[in-house]
């Protein structure tokens, strides 16, 4: 069941809580998905984990009052909401474009996350975005450098969003059984709820444009200067990713294990793609499992 809560920005953001104990995982979801895209993942992990799972603004049943142009606008609302209903310490997982967003969160929030969880996360270094410029030939894709230049790509921003428009609900299982449900899919009933619940998404281009921009490594690109902010990722941190993730490539993967340094582990998911939830949830159950009970231990005792 849903619940909502106000924000001191005017927005409103819905969430999911599944009671448990006292140990408290906070989930933030990808692109095209929301905080109903976690549930088999809810319903599989242990009952001592209490579990809040929200809709980033703009997605599911919260609100998009203002758009974002930044990776930073989600995470300063995660910290609005986490402050909202008084969450002090917790531990965060972060799948997709959710993972930037909790680096972005623990590198300007410290004292909140105790230990991090990146599942198939888009790199430190953000997650380029190639633009036909309006043309329709994929011969002349480039880096796009502005808003207007991811609006007008048609090779991805104008097909996906022409599916939302047209509530297309063959169309976005067709991108999704070409990119995420690879091997494995979810249940009919799963799946129907789950494309339903990606029509709900009113940001898309602004989206793909923040991940474009988002740079918290040392190592300037072409788009976005190097913050360095994630040096202030100082806390134990586990990176996931499927072996046969068509998303996030293996040196988007390198990229985040060498900015974050000796603070991170990672560990390989096997026959996973980029939603290890519906490819081998046991398997992604247990890794995360292991990790928050025994994995910042091990952390604090190599330190």
């Amino acid at each position: 069941m849903l619940k909502t809560v106000q924000l001191s920005n005017g927005e409103t953001i819905a969430y999911r809580k599944r009671q448990g104990g006292e140990h408290v995982l906070l989930l933030i979801h990808g692109n095209m998905t929301s905080s109903k895209h976690w549930d088999v993942l809810i319903d599989s992990l242990d009952e001592k984990y209490t579990i809040y799972a929200m809709d980033l603004r703009g997605f599911g049943s919260s609100s998009y009052h203002k758009p974002i142009s930044a990776i930073k606008n989600f995470s300063d609302d995660v910290k609005l909401f986490v402050d909202a209903i008084e969450l002090q310490q917790f531990d965060m997982i972060g799948w997709s474009t959710g993972g930037a967003v909790c680096m972005q969160f623990v590198a300007n929030y410290p004292g909140y996350c105790q230990q991090l969880i990146l599942l198939a996360t888009a790199s430190t270094r953000g997650y380029p975005f190639y633009t036909d410029l309006g043309t329709g030939h994929q011969t002349s894709l480039k880096r796009a450098f502005t808003y207007e230049e991811v609006l007008d790509d048609t090779s991805k921003t104008k097909l996906v969003q022409g599916f939302y428009d047209s509530k297309n609900v063959q169309g976005l299982q067709s991108i999704w059984n070409a990119l995420i449900y690879t091997d494995k899919q979810p249940s009919t009933e799963h799946y129907q709820e789950y494309v339903k619940d990606m029509l709900t998404q009113r940001n898309l281009a602004e989206v793909y444009h923040a991940l474009n921009g988002f740079n918290i490594s040392a190592v300037d690109n072409e788009v976005a200067k190097g913050t360095k902010e994630v040096q202030q990722i100082t806390i134990p941190v586990l990176v996931l990713r499927g072996d046969r993730d068509y998303v996030i490539t293996e040196e988007m993967n390198d990229e985040t294990m060498l900015d974050l340094g000796a603070h991170a582990q990672f560990v390989s998911l096997k026959d996973c793609g980029h939603s290890p939830l519906i490819d081998d949830l046991p398997q992604l159950t247990s890794e995360i499992e292991a990790f928050l009970e025994i994995g910042g231990k091990n952390y604090a005792f190599k330190q």
